[in-house]
């Protein structure tokens, strides 16, 4: 005979026994911290995986003696009864009554004893066959599973009320063991055989109560025994347990419509399980089922109500995730609704007035409050004590909210919940946010209000920093255009400069056809500055429209513009047609100024030269250079290009340098100066070429003098 005939229902009822108590305890054994309860949980465990591996092995081969297999039954029931003896002689609770002497003593006695009797029960009931019955081994394994159901509602009972949670499922499911025992051995004493039935499905219910064991470790923190059990994992396996008992109960019901259903009976059977097979996707689609689910095995399963390391990785998700088409107040009202199940709410924020305007809402709250007042007694409890208003709480146990009534602007709303302020910046109240009623029941204690308010800090950072961003959006964008206000005005005062002197010449020079000429192409040069500085006033933006041009020809205009304030400059060029991509306009401007600057330094009898030349890396050079006081290089270094610093009194802004050498770096060139006192200044212009192609030949050098 093979093993495939040897298997039989007894030996994979505690195949699944021993599967079972094994994987509890490679988890036990790989969460374990070292304390000695965790160490005797382990060893339990250890024990029932022997005694379920023993019993399998022994139904599937007879391997083992009678004595052996029966002395597994006693270990796996003593370590158990071992196991509760620890918790209760150590004071788990405070409050709680040691083991009696009398039971601890009674557990060692019967144990030993009843191992005694079976190992030597073949000599005693055959040599003393009117003393020594087998009723005996059958009446210690009812007594031990006495003891067992005595010290397990001791152990319960005796524990405080508020920690029973803790323990509720280690005693339901050693319970179930040790009355399992009882009832299978008192049949077997009554009726002096052991019942097939009961004895083969043992494994298996012992199996079932795997589960139950976990969780209770994972409850009782200082057993050191820290498993972690995946709230996702058993909210789907409760979800699919779930679905698969409604599925074989509507088959079976299915089964019995189409049995007694008569000719109807196939087609009412089909349509019955259509029909429950739309119930079923209804539930599982429902968000206030599935609320209803988490929230029980949340109560019921774990030491606390929240997964922290899920929910953080949640929230931050929630509030970062900007593709959904929310915007951030309607993430923030998400965020905190998953906390609590609400499904809708509204949020308010703060204005410099100090009250609270309706910001954003989500869901259907069916709450209309566009304003709260900064100084409304709701608000003012929320700023002092930085945690959540549970109206319906409010309601119920006023004392709870240190006189506070229930605010005026909610009376009418029967939907509203929890109001939730949003802190930020040490105890600053940006925001507050008002929840709608949950989907499911909650437990509404200090694990709640904690969540809450850890995650309304983190939204509230959120905010704080979005509003941060977009004020410093319009910061940039003030700060931009006043930048452009002091470049305009910068180019306004130096075409101010010209037309004056053009005015204060006119009287003298009236009559000169020449003047006259040169004046009208002063103010037409002028006017033209005036309307190219009106377009970027228009657009707002600093940067007009640039363009390829000769770059010979532009420092020609500048210098001749130049030319009517001595020392007029000299222009020296070496090649000709260096063409550069920019803005001729603000180039030439940043030209002219260095050019003036040097004109000034230099004084009416002073030289400035202006070169022109092509240098490496496909570059321009455009040099300034003059016979001036000079600079030392502290001045160059902290002062020349600085904002708003200035040598010329009241004359000067100072932005002149600084918006030459800011524009030239923007085309990707660069302006350095060369100057030390008393040896002039030379001002350098790197501007790059607009094309390598555009690089030209090198010639001799030439004067163009400009009369």
């Amino acid at each position: 005979m093979g093993i495939a005939d040897a298997i039989t229902i007894s030996f994979v009822s505690y195949l699944a026994g021993f599967l079972a108590y094994l994987l509890l305890t490679i988890l036990l054994l790989t969460s374990w911290r070292g304390q000695q309860k965790g160490r005797w949980l382990i060893v339990a465990a250890g024990v029932m995986t022997i005694w379920a591996g023993g019993i399998a092995l022994q139904e599937l081969y007879g391997i083992f003696s009678a004595q052996l297999v029966w002395t597994l039954e006693v270990l796996h029931v003593y370590a158990w009864l071992f196991f509760f003896g620890k918790l209760l002689s150590r004071g788990e609770h405070q409050d709680a009554v040691n083991q009696p002497d009398l039971i601890r003593w009674g557990v060692q006695v019967v144990a030993l004893a009843q191992i005694a009797y079976i190992w030597l029960s073949p000599f005693l009931e055959r040599s003393y066959p009117e003393i020594f019955r087998p009723s005996y081994q059958l009446s210690g394994h009812v007594v031990l599973a006495v003891f067992g159901l005595v010290i397990v509602e001791q152990y319960f009972r005796n524990a405080r009320t508020d920690q029973r949670w803790r323990i509720k499922f280690l005693c339901l499911s050693l319970g179930s063991l040790f009355a399992y025992d009882f009832y299978l051995y008192s049949e077997a004493l009554l009726f002096q055989h052991i019942p097939e039935d009961l004895w083969a499905a043992r494994g298996a219910v012992a199996a079932l109560l795997t589960p139950f064991i976990a969780v209770s470790a994972a409850r009782n923190p200082d057993w050191s025994v820290d498993i972690f059990v995946s709230r996702q994992a058993i909210f789907h396996s409760a979800a699919l347990l779930g679905t698969g008992a409604y599925l074989l109960l509507m088959a079976t019901a299915g089964y019995y419509i189409r049995v007694f259903g008569g000719e109807w009976g196939p087609i009412a059977q089909i349509v019955f399980l259509v029909g429950a097979l739309l119930v079923l996707v209804m539930v599982l689609f429902s968000g206030q089922i599935r609320a209803r689910i988490r929230v029980f095995l949340s109560r019921n399963f774990f030491n606390y109500a929240y997964d922290y390391r899920q929910e953080w990785l949640r929230l931050i998700a929630t509030l970062s995730e900007s593709g959904t088409g929310l915007s951030l107040e309607e993430r923030v009202i998400v965020a905190l609704g998953q906390v609590v199940e609400s499904p809708s709410g509204i949020l308010w924020a703060r204005e410099a007035t100090g009250r609270f305007v309706w910001r954003a809402s989500y869901g259907d709250p069916d709450i209309d409050i566009p304003v709260i007042e900064g100084d409304d007694p709701a608000v003012q409890y929320l700023q002092r004590e930085e945690s959540t208003i549970n109206l319906k709480e409010m309601l119920a146990r006023p004392e709870m909210y240190e006189g506070l009534s229930r605010p005026f602007w909610v009376e009418r709303h029967d939907n509203a919940w929890l109001l939730v302020p949003l802190c930020h910046r040490g105890g600053s109240m940006d925001g507050i946010v008002l929840l709608s009623s949950p989907r499911t029941p909650i437990v509404w204690n200090w694990e709640v209000v904690d969540m809450l308010r850890t995650t309304s800090r983190l939204a509230a950072s959120y905010l704080a920093l979005e509003d941060a961003g977009r004020q410093l959006a319009e910061a940039r964008q003030f700060d931009g255009f006043n930048r452009l206000s002091a470049f305009v005005i910068h180019d306004l005062k130096n075409l101010i400069a010209q037309l004056s002197l053009v005015v204060r010449n006119a009287e003298k020079h009236q009559n000169n056809p020449q003047f006259m000429a040169d004046a009208i192409r002063t103010v037409d040069h002028s006017v033209s500055k005036m309307n190219t500085l009106m377009s970027q006033l228009r657009n707002a933006s600093p940067a007009a429209a640039a363009s390829d041009f000769d770059l010979g020809q532009l420092v020609r205009e500048v210098v001749e513009v130049r030319k009517k304030q001595p020392p007029p400059p000299e222009c020296k060029m070496i090649g000709e047609s260096l063409i550069v991509w920019a803005n001729r306009d603000r180039l030439g401007s940043a030209l002219e100024h260095v050019i003036h600057n040097g004109q000034d330094a230099a004084g009416k009898q002073g030289r400035v030269v202006v070169r022109l030349r092509a240098g490496g890396n496909h570059v321009a050079w455009v040099e300034v250079e003059d016979n001036g006081g000079g600079m030392d290089d502290e001045f160059i270094r902290n002062r020349l290009f600085k904002p708003f610093e200035t040598t010329k009194g009241l004359t000067g802004m100072g932005i002149g340098a600084y918006e030459s050498r800011e524009y030239v770096r923007s085309l990707g060139g660069e302006l350095s100066v060369e100057s030390a006192p008393g040896r002039g200044s030379l001002f350098r212009f790197s501007i790059p070429l607009a094309q390598a192609g555009a690089v030209p030949s090198i010639g001799q050098p030439g004067v163009i003098a400009f009369e």
